[in-house]
């Protein structure tokens, strides 16, 4: 379930050469600063009035960026994407064609494959989003630990140790991370996949499978006001 292929639809970005090498999907975050620094420079097709974007940022036909939005680079957005009023696209970003990065979402050495979604409020760091994977409002994908040393998977008992002190989630194609979710770092989600509204997530979800909160909702009847 590591492999860049059990999670990824290679085929859904221009950018599987990164993947080349790559025993286990997270190495790839190690990658993308070498990667995106290598690629040809290209220029807008057009400007983006109210927009601020650094100079080492390769914009794809049909993409728009609305006034508001901050690209500082370097990154390689791809066609046909939307870029809303807010959104702060960091250093080493590759994000694919037809992908939406909403208000006051952050993205920070990350990948998005072609159709992801991250729309609110969200917070992408050192993580892959899939093939038309989706962050609800308000999704945090944590990238830190709180204790010292590097972020470590665990499957079946065994220990991975990514090498990574950053590194926060793995999302496969077509996942869903409801509404206020958290996912803690070394998180990965399989295809298909998905996490409700207000979890917080820590480890492993295969695919086609489904986190929910066990909490109890406490329902009374209403009393009348005191007068």
């Amino acid at each position: 379930m590591f492999k860049p292929a059990d999670l990824f639809d290679l085929s859904q970005t221009e950018h599987a050469k990164i993947f080349d090498g790559c025993e286990f999907a997270w190495e790839v975050l190690k990658k993308i600063q070498e990667y995106v620094a290598q690629q040809p420079k290209q220029i807008p097709a057009k400007r983006f009035p109210g927009a601020t974007i650094g100079n080492k940022v390769f914009i794809g036909e049909g993409t728009t960026v609305e006034p508001g939005a901050m690209i500082q680079g370097p990154a390689i957005i791809g066609k046909n994407c939307q870029i809303r009023h807010n959104a702060y696209i960091r250093e080493n970003v590759i994000i694919g064609d037809d992908c939406l990065v909403g208000n006051a979402t952050e993205i920070k050495n990350s990948i998005l494959f072609n159709n992801a979604v991250a729309p609110h409020f969200n917070y992408v760091g050192d993580s892959i989003l899939g093939h038309k994977a989706h962050l609800g409002a308000g999704a945090v994908l944590s990238n830190f630990k709180a204790l010292p040393g590097n972020v470590t998977v665990d499957k079946d008992g065994e220990h991975f140790d990514t090498g990574l002190l950053k590194f926060g989630a793995l999302i496969g194609g077509g996942a869903e991370i409801g509404c206020n979710s958290v996912l803690n770092p070394g998180s990965i989600i399989g295809r298909g996949a998905i996490i409700y509204p207000g979890v917080n997530w820590r480890g492993i979800l295969p695919a086609n499978m489904i986190a929910k909160n066990k909490a109890q909702i406490e329902v009374v009847v209403r009393r009348p006001s005191e007068t």
